[in-house]
């Protein structure tokens, strides 16, 4: 079972690291635990400025006085475990890796095996934590049934280096899309704050409640009678933001089970059930995919680009729905 250890962190801060905004402060000051749990800590009132809790927008005086009490949760030991991995990339730093269908990224509570991490650590040996012993090596994610380029740090250099950079959003991740219906437009931009549902805390919506930022772009590919091919950029990497907007607009990625991609009244029932139905017996999840992924290189600063195809399965669907449109 995991357990937690107490830590506290106090500093003063020094004239060079005047006007830094609080979280990148604690974190570049030795705090010595991941980006996202530090944002925690601010976001619950655990991190003290001159004894006062601070907003995560906080940019620090010379003076102030750091405090931060909070407690570690010590994960079990995850075991490396022998699962095969479709690598497009790897060297010293950085691994990317085309995700398939099915795959879990990293352990979470209650159940810390069969993931991408376990698989890693027994191709690599060692993964760096930074205090977030969870998901070693984890810079973003894909959901379960979501395939395509994931990329993870092998430094504890990378990591943070990395991690800073999809925080300043210099990392460009693309997705292919198939989404029921039409967007409305050849290309746009979907702006709408999203946050976790009240009813269901598994699943996001769109709300002004208690809820992020969250902006997508895309822009159409191919257009068929009850379904659109797109290429879809992140501005803004909210959990299952792409599945959100495009529900929230009309849209619903196809056979998505969460987000009424597998819903016959999301379309009209003139475009043809048995069309609906014949689609959804080719897939069997929703059919998203991580396409492109563009970050500069941590140790050498060259720009890296990775592209890959369509998985089996969204290719089917893209067939049928090609030779539906051309009757």
């Amino acid at each position: 079972m995991s357990q937690e250890t107490s830590r506290e962190f106090s500093r003063v801060v020094a004239e060079k690291q005047k006007g830094r905004r609080i979280d990148h402060y604690l974190i570049s000051a030795g705090i010595g635990i991941s980006r996202n749990l530090t944002q925690k800590l601010i976001q619950s009132g655990k991190v003290l400025v001159n004894k006062k809790p601070v907003k995560s927008s906080y940019r620090v005086r010379m003076g102030d006085e750091i405090f931060v009490h909070f407690r570690v949760e010590t994960a079990p030991q995850m075991k490396p475990e022998s699962i095969p991995l479709d690598i497009v990339h790897e060297d010293r730093d950085i691994i990317v890796v085309n995700k398939s269908k099915g795959m879990v990224v990293h352990p979470a509570r209650g159940n810390f095996e069969h993931t991408m991490v376990n698989a890693l650590l027994h191709h690599c040996g060692h993964l760096p934590t930074l205090g977030d012993k969870v998901r070693p090596g984890v810079l973003h994610r894909l959901d379960k049934d979501t395939t395509g380029l994931i990329f993870f740090a092998k430094t504890d250099k990378a990591l943070s280096m990395l991690s800073r950079a999809i925080e300043r959003r210099e990392v460009t991740k693309k997705y292919d899309v198939l989404c029921w219906n039409y967007p409305g437009l050849p290309e746009g931009v979907i702006e709408a704050p999203i946050g976790r549902s009240g009813l269901d805390r598994k699943k996001m919506i769109v709300t002004p409640l208690s809820s992020k930022i969250a902006t997508t772009k895309f822009n159409v590919r191919e257009r068929f009678r009850i379904a659109t091919y797109l290429r879809v950029a992140l501005i803004t990497g909210r959990t299952h933001q792409i599945r959100v907007h495009f529900k929230h607009i009309g849209c619903p990625i196809i056979g998505d089970k969460d987000y009424g991609g597998r819903s016959p009244g999301v379309i009209s029932k003139s475009s043809g059930l048995p069309v609906f139905r014949s689609i959804l017996g080719l897939i069997d999840r929703q059919a998203l995919h991580a396409v492109e992924l563009d970050f500069l290189h941590p140790r050498t600063e060259r720009r890296m680009h990775f592209e890959i195809p369509l998985p089996e399965d969204m290719r089917t669907v893209l067939s049928y729905l090609r030779e539906h449109s051309a009757r």
